[in-house]
């Protein structure tokens, strides 16, 4: 019999060629992309982001996703911790497939959900073959 286990992966520290002002770690986000005839919706989990926490902004068919962690409490002091905090950075080329003035974004439960709709040209349509 086959069994298949779970395997907690660790979180992917975002890679810069340029140093930060920032002291808390960013990380890449886990995205996963699915295809609908009508657009692609992405979903990005950014666990303790909040909806306030999140900015995404589009430029020069740049999509770029931010997620900011709220601060954890002061005065804890940490005895063992197997989960590390930290904000979230992640950006995507768009090509012109997508309508990028109908895009829209729902967080919730910390994960992102962005529907990138397809524009009417890129859209799947049947043709019609008529007798001759």
């Amino acid at each position: 019999m086959d069994s298949k286990q779970l395997q907690a992966k660790d979180k992917k520290e975002l890679q810069t060629k340029f140093e930060t002002t920032q002291t808390s770690p960013v990380f890449v986000p886990a995205v996963d992309i699915y295809e609908t005839d009508d657009s692609l919706v992405l979903l990005a989990d950014m666990p303790g982001v909040s909806n306030q926490g999140v900015e995404i902004h589009l430029e020069d068919n740049e999509l770029t996703i931010r997620g900011k962690v709220a601060e954890e409490p002061s005065g804890l002091n940490p005895i063992y911790t197997e989960y590390r905090s930290g904000d979230y950075y992640r950006s995507f080329t768009l090509s012109n497939v997508i309508d990028q003035d109908k895009i829209e974004a729902l967080m919730k439960n910390g994960v992102l959900k962005v529907v990138l709709p397809k524009a009417e040209a890129a859209k799947p349509r049947k043709i019609e073959v008529k007798a001759g």
